[in-house]
C-alpha cells in the first residue's frame, strides 16, 4: 500500500509541476524552438496488467522488484493551435501584426492543479492510514 500511494504522490508532484509551468509560461510568445510556448499535458501510466492483488503482495516484476505501481508515463504538447492577438508593435508579430500566444485557460489550469492537490492530499492520508495500522499491529504483537 505504502508503495502505491508513494509513487502516486510523485505523480501528482510531477502533474503539479507541470501545471504551474503552463500557467508561468501563459504569455511567453518565443522559445527557443521558436513559436510559442505550448501547453504540456501528462499521461499517467500503472505497473502494467498484473492483478491488484499481486502489487498488493508486493510483487512486481522487473529489476529489482521496483517498478512504481504509478508513474509518470510522459509529458505531450497540446496540439491545438495557439492564439492569435493583433499586436504589431511586438517583436514577435507576424507581417500582418498578430503575435502567436498560447492556448492556456487558466481556468483549466486551475482545475488541474486542484485535482493535482486534492490526489496528493488523499495519498498522503492513505500513506498515514498505512503508517497508523502498522504501528497498532506492532503495539499488539508487544
Amino acid at each position: 500500500m505504502l508503495e502505491i500511494s508513494g509513487s502516486a504522490l510523485a505523480a501528482e508532484r510531477e502533474r503539479a509541476e507541470v501545471v504551474a509551468a503552463n500557467m508561468a509560461n501563459a504569455e511567453t510568445t518565443h522559445t527557443p524552438s521558436g513559436g510559442p510556448y505550448r501547453r504540456k499535458e501528462v499521461v499517467f501510466a500503472s505497473a502494467g496488467d498484473m492483478p491488484f492483488r499481486m502489487m498488493l503482495a508486493g510483487f512486481h516484476p522487473g529489476i529489482g522488484n521496483m517498478i512504481p505501481a504509478v508513474r509518470l508515463e510522459r509529458v505531450l504538447d497540446d496540439p491545438t493551435p495557439p492564439l492569435k492577438r493583433y499586436e504589431p508593435g511586438h517583436p514577435d508579430a507576424d507581417k500582418e501584426g498578430y503575435v502567436a500566444y498560447p492556448a492556456i485557460n487558466p481556468v483549466q489550469e486551475m482545475v488541474d492543479l486542484m485535482g493535482a492537490v486534492r490526489s496528493y492530499q488523499l495519498n498522503a492520508s492513505a500513506v498515514t492510514a498505512s503508517k497508523q495500522m502498522i504501528q497498532q499491529a506492532l503495539e499488539l504483537l508487544k
